[in-house]
């Protein structure tokens, strides 16, 4: 009988061949750094760490007239110390807008913070294993990251999505119709518990059928770096789910290996990130078109009601699955800004 992997351990399994294979497109050396870094990271964060290390090397190669004829595997760790910070600083220019296989590349504050990010990183290894000498990131400034106005629903506009996701058929005909008969209770039951629960679009795409507790009004999901959380949730998430379990879930027959998926895609096989990505965004645009909102965009929506109802944000760090309480503190602190205008009348310098 063939080994079942659940999907959590066939992902990582796919990603560890995926972080092989971009590791043979890097230097040699390379190799040490994301070793070492395995016990304090995910398989995605290398990834996306070797993606960055990789553009530095291809800088170079590119733009740097010493390294103008090299090719990948030419580079030797000692090529990391031959640098200067006005390298670095060349490099952290040249991120904001560059050219790969023929399509333009742009890099928002977010995105050129977080590929200095691991270009420090991957210096610091080796410096501070002496390995080399010098670390010209230490000596340029990272980026700065300006705060951004945070995007969620207001409590109207919760209620006005479930209704619209509820009815919206009415406005449908032909193969429109038929898909939306098909998907309704699905994508009620997802948005709804999104908005319930605050947990990752990564781990609802992740729940298998035995992870629904209706017993304890409690789903299973597992977090960022493989741990197992019981999240609960209320009425209205647990009706969702029971419709549509008992419903359109239990009507369709599962393509081989996607049996103990909760929930399906047309295809019948388990839902993708991606395709819940798209399924918010078609019904948002609808309902809050001048709002970009995204699986993510819904999981602050439910924190600032959370911290709104409780006023506890060491409870919001523990349900949303936050590591450091200082993440959700400078995620919701901007909620206290309606404390604060009450101050501006609560203090009166003359009796009227």
């Amino acid at each position: 009988m063939a080994d079942t992997k659940t999907y959590h351990e066939q992902t990582r399994i796919d990603q560890t061949i995926r972080l092989r294979e971009v590791l043979k497109t890097l230097p040699a050396f390379a190799k040490d750094y994301f070793r070492a870094i395995e016990p304090k990271s995910s398989a995605r964060t290398r990834i996306n760490y070797a993606y960055d290390v990789r553009i530095f090397f291809h800088f170079l190669m590119e733009n740097n007239p010493v390294y103008k004829n090299y090719t990948i595997d030419q580079f030797k760790v000692d090529d990391l110390e031959k640098l200067e910070p006005v390298d670095i600083e060349e490099y952290m220019e040249y991120l904001k807008v560059y050219e790969r296989e023929d399509e333009l590349i742009t890099n928002s504050e977010k995105g050129l913070a977080r590929k200095m990010s691991a270009l420090r990183s991957f210096y610091n290894y080796y410096y501070k294993h002496q390995i080399i000498t010098k670390n010209p990131t230490l000596l340029v400034d990272m980026p700065k990251l300006h705060d951004k106005a945070i995007i969620r629903l207001d409590t109207d506009e919760v209620a006005l999505l479930l209704d619209f996701v509820e009815n919206c058929g009415s406005q449908l005909t032909g193969q429109s119709l038929t898909y939306y008969n098909k998907t309704r209770e699905r994508d009620l039951a997802i948005l709804t518990l999104l908005l319930g629960t605050g947990i990752r679009v990564s781990e609802c795409v992740g729940l298998d059928l035995n992870d629904v507790d209706f017993k304890n009004s409690g789903i299973t999901v597992t977090r960022k770096g493989g741990n197992q959380m019981v999240v609960y949730f209320g009425d209205e998430v647990a009706q969702a789910l029971a419709q549509y379990i008992e419903g359109s879930r239990k009507s369709v027959t599962p393509l081989s290996g996607h049996e103990n998926a909760l929930f399906l895609s047309s295809q019948k096989r388990r839902m993708g990130v991606q395709a819940v990505e798209n399924m918010v965004k078609k019904y948002a645009r609808q309902v809050t078109p001048n709002k970009k909102i995204t699986p993510h965009k819904l999981r602050s929506t439910y924190g600032t009601s959370l911290y709104k109802e409780t006023g506890d944000i060491y409870l919001v760090a523990d349900v949303l699955g936050h590591k450091d309480v200082n993440t959700t503190k400078k995620h919701y602190a901007a909620i206290d800004e309606d404390r604060r205008r009450k101050a501006a009348s609560a203090v009166k310098l003359r009796e009227s």
